[in-house]
């Protein structure tokens, strides 16, 4: 006779829940769980932050209003955009954008950050500016009889002005030490950067430093049939680099610049013992230089000098190149409620052989099509005839395969396209930690 089998209590559990037979605490814990998901008479919001957002530090600060996963179902959309100052610090733009009922209602805020500021105190400086700005859409829905505003107290200081000792001037050393160790391989290396910049609203001065070290150990191991040992072999690979940099801008007007850089550098990857370049350059924004959050659309252009001098001699039988260099760089850039784009073309040649040029097309395209569906499109086309520091001879081995030495190529093309389509709730608003 065949014995029946007891029931897990996972089972039991199961068949509980399917059947409504919960206690009535937890089922009330689940439906106010679930009624949670949505605010009645809330304001729909889709916030936008191409830049990165603690996204369930706002929600949990921010609670009443209803964060919703498509622009098109939004009320309120709200475009967070960022920028480094010259302090170190980050400059931070709110752009409220009304829709639907609130269709022409628009305001912008600012947040700044300083240098020394922990990600909690940016993240909580933020949120409180994304809440002031939120205030005025709120008190127009049935929802602001549950929103209190706080004082935090009486304030009657005088605006005072602050000399700074050093004039606009920020300075930063980074060193990275990197270690990675595994049984037949080994991997060194170390950056060392040193920044000395002055930014203002007429001036932008920028210098950098730069020196990046790496050392690779490959160690293999082989039987040998005569001797019946194991031989192990030792393979090292260094490559090294560094360089100086200058930019110095000044601001003309609201749609000009002019400026200059300059560059010495060394770099084994690229054959250069030592390279010394400088170029004045002038620059066109199409948009104000006001709008570059939302939208900007540059024209450079740059003509300078070239001098290189080579640790091997090169294709072209040379040990140095004294030459003129011009460029040119175009680059658009747009962030909107339907998505963003960033389009650029890059070009450059030699004057004494027009032949010998670099011409580049990057873009990144983002769209919102319609409810729930996104496009994203990448790529990149380049067109290399200006490899004229290549040495001469054959790669060994090593070179080719850990690319210790560039090699020669006449293209390089890059392509990724993406689309991701979501549906069901349009609502965002539960944090949930765990796991």
């Amino acid at each position: 006779m065949n014995k029946k089998k007891a029931l897990s209590p996972v089972y039991l559990l199961i068949v509980l829940i399917i059947s409504g037979l919960l206690p009535d605490s937890l089922n009330a814990r689940i439906n106010a769980s679930e009624q949670d998901t949505t605010r009645k008479n809330a304001i729909r919001l889709f916030l936008d932050c191409p830049s990165g957002c603690d996204m369930d530090y706002i929600r949990e600060e921010i609670p009443y209003v209803n964060y919703v996963r498509d622009v098109h179902e939004a009320q309120l959309y709200l475009l967070v955009t960022r920028q480094s100052t010259g302090s170190g610090g980050r400059s931070y733009t709110l752009f409220y954008s009304g829709q639907q009922e609130f269709s022409g209602m628009k305001d912008t805020l600012y947040y700044f950050s300083s240098p020394d500021d922990t990600q909690d105190i940016i993240r909580e400086g933020l949120t409180n500016t994304i809440a002031l700005g939120l205030i005025r859409y709120v008190a127009r829905t049935p929802f602001r009889n549950r929103v209190l505003i706080s004082y935090l107290g009486e304030r009657q200081e005088e605006p005072e002005q602050v000399a700074d000792r050093w004039n606009y001037w920020v300075f930063q050393i980074e060193f990275v030490p990197k270690f990675k160790l595994e049984q037949r391989n080994k991997e060194f290396t170390w950056d060392l950067e040193i920044d000395a910049d002055r930014i203002t609203a007429d001036w932008k001065i920028e210098n950098e430093f730069e020196y990046d070290h790496e050392l690779e150990i490959f160690i293999r191991e082989r039987y040998d049939g005569e001797t019946g040992e194991t031989v192990k072999t030792r393979t090292e690979a260094v490559t090294k680099s560094w360089k100086i940099d200058n930019k110095t801008v000044r601001s003309l007007s609201d749609h000009w610049s002019a400026g200059m850089r300059s560059e010495v550098r060394s770099s084994s990857y690229r054959n250069l013992d030592l390279r010394v370049s400088w170029a004045p350059a002038v620059e066109y924004n199409i948009f104000p230089y006001s709008q570059y959050n939302q939208r900007s659309f540059y024209i450079q252009y740059g003509l300078g000098y070239v001098y290189n001098n080579y640790v091997d001699t090169t294709v072209y039988n040379k040990i140095e190149d004294k030459l003129f260099e011009q460029s040119l760089d175009i680059r658009l850039r747009v962030q909107q409620r339907w998505g963003s784009s960033e389009i650029r073309l890059s070009a450059s040649s030699y004057l004494h052989d027009l032949q010998k040029y670099y011409l580049e097309f990057r873009g990144d395209l983002n769209f919102r099509l319609f409810r729930g569906f996104s496009l994203s499109l990448g790529g990149r086309m380049a067109f290399i005839h200006n490899q004229i520091e290549l040495p001469k001879g054959d790669r060994t081995v090593e070179e080719v395969y850990l690319r210790l030495r560039e090699l020669e190529t006449n293209y390089r093309y890059e392509l990724g396209v993406g689309i991701k389509y979501t549906f069901g709730s349009i609502y965002s608003n539960i944090v949930n930690p765990r796991f």
